[in-house]
């Protein structure tokens, strides 16, 4: 998978590239057809890292976001949010709706 790292105010070393290419790599294991991968890591003003990644599926595109004063910590909270979003998108079609049991009425 090609992931496209954009880097606003904060250089992206080939040490954060290989750590966000790994943890992309992982959401692979949900069988989706992941279209594109777009991250875009940002260093704010109060020193705080925040990464965005965007995954256009064939049914959307799945959004996570985190922001923390370790950027590794970021990816890893990144990584962990998208692959919620996989599981649910991957089992989402199986999962079956439980029937309202009917009240008896009392007497």
């Amino acid at each position: 998978m090609k992931v496209n790292m954009t880097g606003k105010n904060i250089e992206l070393t080939s040490a954060i590239r290989a750590h966000i290419e790994s943890k992309f790599k992982k959401l692979e294991k949900w069988q989706v057809d992941i279209i594109s991968c777009q991250a875009t890591i940002s260093e704010e003003p109060n020193k705080q890292k925040k990464i965005e990644a965007v995954i256009s599926v064939p049914k959307g595109q799945l959004i996570a976001s985190a922001s923390q004063e370790d950027l590794y910590a970021a990816i890893n909270e990144v990584e962990q949010k998208l692959e919620r979003q996989l599981n649910k998108l991957r089992h989402k079609p199986s999962a079956r709706r439980a029937e309202k049991p009917e009240l008896e009425p009392v007497e």
